[in-house]
Parts: structure tokens; sequence; C-alpha cells
């Protein structure tokens, strides 16, 4: 039987949330770290929200959005219509993703292929959440895991 508990830090706005579960396959108290690569340099991403455990216990940590998260940092710099590609070092490795890129004009899902997308063609400052999810291959519809990693490019 699951005991889900909630915790609420109302001075940074932060809830968790959590559940014991089975043994799910996935390890650690955060997910893995990712990365994307753009030609022959990787650049670093920024955890956002995820939903992560091991040992049977679970805790969901919802953060603030790409824009908000990524306040202050240097935007990579591509050129336009590059490939760049997402690397996450750790096994399992998720086996459903979703991309969005939010530009000053819109917030649009952007098609992801063995695990690459291409940048805009138009010039400007895009930023981008990368949510994956460690989908259960037994049960329909049950996330063993999930994270959602940010970034943020300028296309030159």
């Amino acid at each position: 039987m699951k005991k889900w508990f909630v915790v609420s830090l109302v001075f940074v706005g932060l809830t968790l949330f959590g559940c014991s579960d089975s043994d799910n396959g996935i390890a650690g108290q955060k997910p893995p770290e990712a990365v994307i690569e753009i030609g022959s340099k990787s650049y670093d991403t920024i955890l956002g929200s995820y939903c992560w455990g091991e040992n049977g216990q679970t805790t969901c940590v919802d953060t603030a959005g790409p824009q908000e998260l990524l306040k202050g940092v240097e935007p990579i710099k591509v050129k336009a219509g590059v490939k760049i590609f997402f690397v996450m070092n750790d096994e399992p490795q998720p086996n459903e993703s979703y991309v969005l890129q939010i530009s000053e004009i819109d917030e649009i899902e952007v098609s992801v292929q063995e695990n690459s997308f291409r940048a805009p063609l138009q010039r400007g400052i895009y930023y981008y959440s990368y949510g994956v999810w460690w989908m259960d291959e037994q049960e329909e519809n049950v996330s063993n895991g999930d994270a959602f990693y940010n970034f943020v490019l300028e296309v030159e």
C-alpha cells in the first residue's frame, strides 16, 4: 500500500511530495545529470522539477519554469539550424521525452528524434525545458521517475 505525504516549505515556495513504492530500477536521490552537445562541445543543463527516488521512497520537487530558473545564465550561442543532442550517461535511459521551446512570442513543442533536435532558423533567445520520463515497462501509464532539464540558446 502506498503512503503519500506532503511537506510544504512556504518560505521558498517549494512543495515536496512522495510515496512508498516498490523498487523501480532507478537509483540516487536526484535524477541523473543531463547535458546537451553541440558539435564537439558539451553544456550543462539546469535540473528543474522532478520526481525521483530509491529504496521505495519517491520525492517530487516542483521548481520555477525555464525562464525563471535560467535568469542570469549566459545563453549558449549557436548557429541557426545546428543539431543539438541530449546526453545522459546513466542507466536506465528515459523512454519518453518532450521538449518545450519558449521565445518572446510563443511556446511550441519541438520534435525530438534520436535524442536530438535542430536549433531554430530565426535569430533570438530561446528557453528550453527537456522533460523525460522513465515509464514502467510492465504497467501502462506508470512513471518510475521524471525530470525536466533546462537550458537557453541564442541563435545568431
